[in-house]
């Protein structure tokens, strides 16, 4: 398997799963995947992964999925990666209140700290990840920055166009906690740019919201518009953009 399935060098079978990973559909995705090496296993694992954060279920399909990708890893690197997985499958469970596993992400990526090395691609996932537990497990905005400034920095080293969505979009939600209007506005916007030239649907309608966000009416509210019909159109999908979508309470 060669690429992500975002450019037309990449092939066919890593097309198929990126076009229907973006559509929210994560369990046709991972059925194209036979998990019999490890980079497989892996993937459809990522997969998995992403649909408990998006939809809130499937937990037990990521699970499984797991233990297969972590009995198969041989290597430093995709043992690493088996733990920044299971770290990120604790996070989810634990940001969704599902069941805190917060020490169980904890351990788990500090484990893949130790088995993938600075520098290496797996190491910008990683950090941001950390940089998700620093910022919405321990509250600690200061040290979510600097790991996704680090994972901003490996993910442009290493051409990841998708992670640097997502670098681009927390580093803008901490100004814009901060106050830094014009900061947070400029990350946000190129976090919805580059979902937009991946295709990464099912990442656009947050971008959109988050965006608007940043913006006056009548700006603000055409974007929250859009997000809204992309949200219908996927079903739902991201569950927890419902609350960001809902429309402000009646006042007496």
């Amino acid at each position: 398997m060669s690429g992500t399935g975002t450019t037309a060098t990449d092939d066919p079978l890593q097309t198929a799963v990126w076009r229907l990973r973006s559509r929210a559909c994560w369990a046709d995705a991972a059925a194209l995947l036979r998990p019999t090496t490890p980079s497989a296993s892996l993937q459809r694992t990522s997969l998995l992964v992403e649909r408990c954060l998006y939809t809130e279920q499937g937990w037990e399909d990521a699970e499984d999925a797991l233990r297969t990708a972590e009995a198969q890893a041989q290597s430093d690197d995709e043992r690493g990666a088996a733990a920044c997985e299971r770290g990120q499958l604790a996070y989810a469970s634990t940001l969704l209140g599902v069941r805190d596993r917060a020490d169980e992400a904890r351990a788990a990526l500090g484990r893949a700290a130790a088995l993938i090395p600075p520098g290496a691609p797996g190491r910008a996932l990683l950090d941001f990840r950390r940089g998700l537990i620093a910022e919405n497990l321990a509250r600690a905005p200061q040290a979510a920055r600097a790991a996704y400034r680090r994972a901003h920095a490996g993910a442009t080293a290493h051409g990841d166009l998708l992670l640097l969505s997502f670098t681009w979009r927390h580093l803008a939600g901490l100004a814009l906690r901060e106050g830094e209007l014009a900061e947070a506005r400029h990350g946000f916007t190129e976090s919805l740019r580059i979902r937009e030239e991946l295709g990464y649907l099912v990442g656009t309608a947050p971008a959109l919201a988050s965006l608007a966000d940043t913006e006056t009416d009548p700006e603000a509210t055409r974007l929250r518009a859009e997000a809204a019909r992309l949200f219908r159109l996927l079903g739902g999908v991201p569950t927890w953009l419902a609350r960001q979508l809902a429309p402000p309470a009646a006042t007496a």
